[in-house]
């Protein structure tokens, strides 16, 4: 009788050890599956009918969330059960993004788009008043500075 209360827990724990490692070896492949079925959460479509200025503020605006999602997943691996909650809280949302990336990339290259030149400071109102005025021979405005002559 003995002997068969410790063969029963003898199967019982060699089965519970097999069972955890059939469930790492499954979060394993998971976890490697992100970078393969990143574009399975994204709608390729979505960019088609998009410009470059809106490709190019799209794409800035992708490169900026992937960058938090990235930033917040290396937080939570600090904490004490950082894995599970980047892979529960943020690492959807990674996918996500990164097949978004993706596709405007696509988009991107297809409508053969280039980077805007950086913006030049704009004018201020008060010197486009005292520009015009000059230009019209009006008096500037009350405020105005002097135009120079």
């Amino acid at each position: 009788m003995i002997v068969c209360i410790f063969q029963g827990r003898a199967l019982s724990r060699a089965a519970a050890a097999a069972a955890l490692l059939a469930a790492g070896a499954g979060l394993a492949g998971c976890a490697s599956m992100g970078d393969g079925m990143s574009t399975a959460f994204a709608d390729p479509a979505k960019y088609q009918l998009y410009d470059c200025k809106q490709l190019e503020t799209e794409r800035k605006s992708l490169d900026t969330r992937a960058a938090e999602l990235e930033g917040l997943i290396e937080k939570a691996q600090g904490g004490v059960a950082g894995p599970v909650v980047a892979e529960l809280a943020y690492r959807n949302e990674a996918i996500s993004v990164q097949g978004q990336r993706k596709f405007a990339e696509e988009a991107w290259r297809q409508n053969k788009c280039r980077p805007s030149p950086p913006a030049t400071a704009a004018a201020t109102p008060a010197a486009t008043a005292a520009s015009i005025a000059s230009a019209t021979g009006a008096k500037p405005a009350k405020g105005a500075p002097p135009v120079p002559r």
